[in-house]
């Protein structure tokens, strides 16, 4: 059985389940299991997510128009 037949026979089975604290465990077990983009980055890109909110913090801040010139 393929991903995709797997996912529509568990539809199925949760379109006939009745039991509301039983929906409500599904709801949080995959609310839970979505990735968050944070640990999907390596070490380095996160430090350097991080050191460019502090300089913004700080006030250190390019115009987007030089951005551009300086990457062209």
């Amino acid at each position: 059985m393929n991903v995709q037949t797997s996912k529509i026979e568990l539809l199925k089975m949760i379109l006939n389940i009745e039991n509301d604290k039983f929906i409500e465990k599904i709801t949080e077990f995959i609310q839970k299991e979505k990735v968050d983009f944070w640990s999907e980055l390596s070490l380095s890109e996160q430090k350097e997510i991080q050191k460019g909110i502090k300089e913004l913090n700080k006030g250190k801040r390019v115009e987007y128009s030089e951005f551009l010139k300086k990457i062209s």
